[in-house]
């Protein structure tokens, strides 16, 4: 773990092991409507096990040693462009992942009775945003990854 923690720097540690109790939580909130029985369930509980123990890794993390080098999400040494843009890129990442879950969630036979030109209207309207979602993003982590490298190199 502390070699972990000083490649990847405390944020970026953080980040990635968060994964241990998201990956869970997902599983519950994705599964607890669809499933019947106490496996949703199950997975809620797992994830709040997952999550104490991942305060615990942030805690032993806390202090590990980490030498001195530019690091991409270290957010005390990022200036405060670079800190909106990751901090976009992170919004907009979030909003195409709630786009992608209303997708596979919604009830598509629903529009089914609108005729066959506004189905496919509405599909290349849903991907649409997505484009343009996948664009915003792109963007935001290229000026984003553009001010760390002044950074990295000042």
């Amino acid at each position: 773990m502390s070699a972990l923690v000083r490649r990847w720097g405390r944020t970026g540690f953080a980040l990635a092991s968060s994964l241990l109790w998201a990956l869970p939580a997902a599983y519950w909130a994705g599964s607890v409507d669809l499933v019947g029985g106490p496996g949703p369930w199950i997975g809620l509980a797992v994830a709040g096990v997952m999550l104490v123990v991942w305060v615990g890794l942030l805690a032993v993390a806390a202090r590990v040693p980490v030498p001195p080098r530019p690091r991409r999400l270290a957010l005390a040494e990022m200036s405060g462009r670079e800190r909106r843009w990751v901090l976009a890129a992170a919004a907009v990442l979030v909003l195409l992942i709630g786009e992608l879950n209303a997708a596979a969630t919604v009830d598509w036979s629903l529009i089914g009775g609108a005729g066959r030109a506004r189905e496919v209207a509405f599909l290349l309207g849903a991907l649409a945003v997505v484009a343009v979602t996948v664009a915003a993003l792109l963007e935001c982590w290229r000026r984003a990854d553009r001010e760390f490298r002044t950074r990295r190199d000042s």
